[in-house]
């Protein structure tokens, strides 16, 4: 299911011209979420070669990297074991390397990673169009430590979408800070039920 446009986090790293020339930018990345975990959409456009994807080499696969704080503390600059990083790559398992792939990172420098949950790997899936592709994965809740939305409403998030051929995405800030291993860099997302 993809999400309806109300739910697209924009990239602040790149405010150039998509924006100026009123084109929509190269990728868009939408959340949301319920009581049993959250829903990720990633679209990617304006390709004219197919993804590089390999399951040996996750870090450096087209696809999208979030980090996730269920504390949401702008004060820690290591991760903590409430702190996460999820990879999603549109393809590059199973004998064709046609299967989208999900995985559970270790975040760099962290004092305590997060325990690989028994809902992880997410459900994921991905479909190529002409020129791109679209992936929806839902991570269970059970797959987040700490994830208790009533008690703690204001997630730590960042993402960063990248593509050999278009280059990367973030959130916010961009290539130069050490947003793969400092929380403190994060954005807050307020999980509002309406």
């Amino acid at each position: 299911m993809l999400l309806p446009d109300q739910f697209n986090i924009p990239c602040f790293d790149q405010l150039d011209e998509p924006f100026l020339e009123g084109k929509k930018p190269w990728s868009e990345v939408r959340l949301g979420w319920n009581s049993d975990g959250l829903i990720l959409n990633l679209v990617v456009r304006n390709k004219s070669q197919d993804p590089w994807c390999r399951e040996s080499r996750i870090e450096d696969s087209d696809g999208i990297a979030i980090w996730l704080n269920t504390r949401c503390s702008s004060l820690i600059h290591r991760a903590s074991r409430f702190c996460h990083e999820f990879r999603f790559l549109p393809f590059g398992e199973g004998p064709q390397m046609k299967q989208p792939i999900a995985r559970q990172c270790e975040i760099k420098r962290a004092k305590e990673n997060a325990k690989v949950a028994s809902g992880f790997p997410p459900q994921v899936r991905s479909r190529a169009s002409g020129k791109g592709y679209t992936l929806q994965a839902f991570i269970p809740a059970k797959a987040i430590s700490g994830f208790d939305p009533e008690e703690h409403p204001r997630l730590g998030f960042h993402f960063v979408v990248s593509d050999r051929e278009l280059g990367s995405r973030a959130m916010t800030l961009g290539h130069g800070f050490p947003t793969d291993a400092d929380p403190s860099l994060w954005s807050g997302l307020d999980l509002v039920d309406d």
